[in-house]
């Protein structure tokens, strides 16, 4: 009985600790270095680290394929390091950058929104809904959006409102969009688990 419940625990283990569960965890450790160079208007730093974050986002979906290395726990740590990392971009940003305030505040309303959705829909249904292209073309603007802003500040020292306003008003727009598609995904989801249910 004893060796079985050993063999089980380190499964588990192997699990938790699998290389893709790894790179998910290390970008969120990496929310931490990144609001501190944020806030210290160290943005060339804070770039690097969120292009290091960006890189072991794609890794871990890579390795998780190529080495069968797919969980449960990985499929809920992804989506969440994903809006934790939004998230703490969009405080940073807004803290620094007061012309994108009233923006980032709808948009972090938003992201919250999606996190405790999916949380809900993990508890109900055990599953969480895959990335679509509009998602990802949502978030990919916004890297866009908050790059080039910051981009123009560090270098020249300049916030050019027009330009801010242009670029986080169709960066909300893609957001708020891919938001819209995910929820109807989501009631569609919810529905099949009451019918199977009943």
């Amino acid at each position: 009985m004893f060796k079985i419940k050993k063999k089980l625990l380190f499964f588990n283990i192997k699990i938790f600790f699998n290389i893709p569960n790894i790179l998910t965890f290390t970008r969120i450790l990496l929310i931490i270095p990144f609001s501190i160079k944020v806030l210290s208007e160290n943005y060339v730093t804070a770039c690097e680290i969120l292009i290091f974050s960006g890189i072991t986002d794609f890794l871990d979906g890579f390795f998780a394929r190529i080495l069968h290395q797919q969980t449960k726990l990985g499929a809920i740590l992804d989506p969440v390091a994903d809006k934790l990392t939004l998230i703490s971009i969009m405080v940073c940003l807004s803290i620094k950058f007061r012309s994108i305030l009233y923006f980032m505040i709808i948009l972090i309303i938003k992201e919250f929104c999606m996190l405790l959705a999916g949380a809900f829909m993990i508890k109900k249904t055990k599953t969480t809904i895959k990335a679509k292209w509009y998602g990802k073309l949502a978030t990919l603007f916004f890297y866009f959006s908050i790059a080039s802003i910051v981009s123009i500040k560090a270098l020249w020292g300049i916030e050019n409102e027009f330009l801010v306003n242009v670029l986080m008003s169709f960066t909300a727009l893609l957001m708020f969009y891919a938001m819209i598609k995910y929820f109807f995904e989501f009631l569609s989801i919810m529905h099949e688990r009451k019918r199977k249910d009943n």
